[in-house]
């Protein structure tokens, strides 16, 4: 197994990328290229002892799109920018994954112009997994749409239950369709329309509407929503987090020796939930309904997120999410047809 890891996407590229792509060739099987400027990541290769032992190999491109421009122009443009010569090295089929933590409308963007969308999928969606108290609960769309009609909306809850299955090992996971409240006839004109079109749905488990509270509880497996909704929740969530982590840190420096003793006794219970909340311990989230694998990283990926990038990027492969989305989606179109007649 290839992966394509744009090492000049993200905040902190290309030295956490190189050094995340280390950390992952140890951990798991696969080969990993880097793509972007040669002399720059062998510079960052360099600091590594023995790095040329691992399985990992640097594909040079002269550009790089820059998180201010626009997407779709960019991508048409810097034909050999690191994003785009990784996405291609999946098209050509050298390689079975691309990950990139640069721009995401860039990534969206060249996504469906290389490699295009699965058979019948209108639009894809970025599914990104929330942290809960009894596993997570994968967020979409989190930003790939601001505008969704009802139709993409399905096409999100029937992918998104998919990869839930299929990598968190959720059997029959619970879909439910992010609303204001848990009544069928409440929420906009958006909302009211795809309830329906969820409800006779014959492939997914849904279980009606999902309230914010929802996400985080566990009673949910796939919240479904559109990318202008989804993204704003998901920044709120790891503002929150960040808050929470900052103000508990405060407290006990501010809290006198009782708060530092209780503190230090509550060190390994509160490093644990620390590691549940960040976002690196997840890595990525997988752009769904693009004909290929290709996984967003966090433009703040550190090396701990990229590596975990990498390992859903494995999953995804391993799991041949592609074909069981296109599977399932021709059933359900199947099953559709049969209930008309």
């Amino acid at each position: 197994m290839k992966i394509a890891l744009d090492a000049m996407g993200g905040d902190y590229a290309p030295e956490q990328i190189v050094a995340g792509a280390i950390d992952a060739a140890q951990c798991f099987d696969c080969e990993i290229v880097l793509v972007g400027d040669q002399d720059k990541i062998q510079a960052q290769l360099d600091k590594f002892p023995n790095w040329e032992n691992l399985k990992i190999t640097v594909h040079h491109a002269t550009e790089v799109i820059e998180m201010g421009e626009h997407p779709a122009a960019a991508v048409r443009k810097k034909k050999d920018s690191s994003l785009v010569v990784a996405a291609q090295l999946v098209k050509t089929g050298e390689c079975d994954a691309v990950i990139s933590a640069g721009s995401t409308g860039a990534a969206v963007t060249s996504a469906l112009f290389i490699l295009g969308r699965i058979a019948g999928i209108a639009r894809p969606t970025i599914a990104t997994p929330i942290p809960t108290g009894h596993g997570v609960t994968l967020l979409l769309d989190s930003g790939a749409n601001v505008d969704s009609k009802p139709k993409h909306l399905q096409q999100s809850a029937l992918m998104g239950s998919i990869y839930s299955e299929c990598v968190f090992g959720v059997e029959r996971p619970r879909v439910g369709l992010l609303n204001i409240g848990e009544e069928k006839t409440k929420g906009n004109e958006q909302v009211l329309s795809t309830y329906p079109l969820l409800e006779n749905m014959h492939t997914i488990n849904f279980i009606g509407n999902a309230e914010g509270r929802d996400i985080t509880n566990g009673t949910v497996d796939v919240v479904v929503c559109d990318g202008f909704v989804g993204n704003i929740v998901l920044k709120f969530a790891e503002g929150l987090a960040k808050t929470l982590l900052k103000l508990i840190k405060e407290a006990i420096k501010n809290g006198g020796f009782l708060a530092k003793l209780g503190a230090l006794l509550l060190a390994p219970t509160l490093k644990k939930i620390a590691k549940k909340i960040d976002y690196a311990e997840y890595g990525g989230a997988p752009l769904l309904g693009i004909d290929g694998c290709y996984i967003i990283a966090h433009g703040s990926s550190n090396k701990k997120a990229i590596k975990s990038a990498i390992g859903v990027a494995c999953e995804y492969v391993k799991r041949d999410v592609v074909s069981r989305i296109r599977e399932n989606m021709q059933k359900e179109e199947m099953l559709a047809n049969d209930q008309e007649k």
